[in-house]
């Protein structure tokens, strides 16, 4: 069976394709766009990523059809990403999908975007059972399956981890979209660690205020940049830490798994790890190439919801809202 997905939540307008048979995926294609804002030192817009990902979805498609040496009649099912994420860019991929099955009327699966991120990185590093920290530029969430659904155990109360690196990096005049990689080169060089809130309500977390404190500290100390990054990623990485350190505690679970843009990190992943050790449990960390956004995600996530005898989606649409904590899993269940 090939699967088709399209993801199209935020920044990237991704096609992706895979030949799934039961529960083994090979991936055949692996096509992604990412929108650049028009004006260097500012986030996404969403209206303009929109427009990206109307421009470029149709050759994206055909990429991705070209790559795996198929056309779009061999295409046995569609998935998208409905949701969380912007309505603009949701709306493009919902109009992607509806014109794609205009003249085959393939069966269509409406994924939700966060499992998808949590079933990619379980099929590729082999994690049945783990506690899944799911940290992106929109998201902050500790995750595990309990009572017939994914629950989230904890999550942040006001901005994402990505989003408050990428804005510290704005805030500090580093051009892009993407504060990651810089954030971590630039922590590479600090050897001061400078006092920042640490900001840990129970289950949860914050941001805002290390976010604020840290760019307020940079105006006054331009030059303490590589101190101010060191810092930065160490008291947010550690606030992470303690959060999944009491998920695994509360939920006996032995598995731990990092998804999502900044689980790329190098630093988070040994912190992590450290404390799993110290546990005696598993770290996992999806593959970086599939850490971030992408169509191959969506397609393995359609073909679990196909699979699992789920029903195609009768009223294509989004859900810029759309909790893992809302979804159904049906492959989960056996319902």
């Amino acid at each position: 069976m090939h699967v088709l997905g399209i993801e199209c939540t935020a920044h990237t307008f991704a096609a992706g394709i895979i030949r799934s048979e039961g529960n083994h995926m090979d991936i055949c294609a692996d096509v992604r766009d990412v929108y650049v804002p028009s004006k260097e030192l500012s986030g996404i817009h969403p209206t303009e990523a929109a427009a990206h990902h109307n421009r470029v979805k149709e050759d994206a498609v055909r990429r991705a059809l070209a790559d795996a040496q198929l056309t779009l009649p061999d295409v046995d099912i569609l998935a998208y990403s409905a949701g969380p994420g912007l309505p603009p860019c949701l709306k493009a991929g919902v109009e992607c999908v509806t014109q794609l099955t205009e003249k085959h009327h393939t069966p269509i699966f409406a994924v939700n975007h966060p499992i998808a991120h949590i079933e990619i990185a379980k099929v590729l590093t082999g994690a049945t059972d783990p506690i899944v920290l799911y940290v992106s530029g929109g998201n902050t969430q500790i995750i595990g399956f309990e009572n017939g659904r994914y629950r989230v155990f904890g999550e942040t109360q006001d901005i994402p981890i990505g989003n408050a690196i990428d804005t510290f990096m704005r805030n500090v005049g580093v051009k892009g979209t993407l504060g990651g990689p810089e954030l971590e080169q630039l922590a590479s060089q600090g050897k001061k660690y400078i006092q920042l809130p640490y900001v840990v309500k129970g289950m949860d977390l914050s941001f805002s205020g290390i976010l604020t404190a840290a760019t307020q500290k940079y105006a006054k100390q331009p030059g303490a940049l590589a101190d101010l990054c060191f810092s930065f990623q160490e008291t947010c990485y550690a606030m992470l830490t303690e959060v999944c350190e009491r998920a695994l505690a509360h939920t006996g679970k032995r598995e731990l798994l990092a998804t999502g843009g900044v689980a790329a990190s190098q630093r988070l992943s040994a912190m992590l790890q450290s404390m799993c050790e110290q546990r005696n449990a598993h770290s996992f960390v999806c593959p970086q190439q599939y850490a971030g956004d992408n169509g191959v995600m969506i397609a393995w996530t359609g073909a679990l919801m196909h699979n699992s005898g789920a029903p195609a989606t009768a009223n294509v649409d989004f859900f810029s809202k759309w909790r893992a904590d809302d979804a159904d899993v049906p492959w989960m269940t056996g319902a």
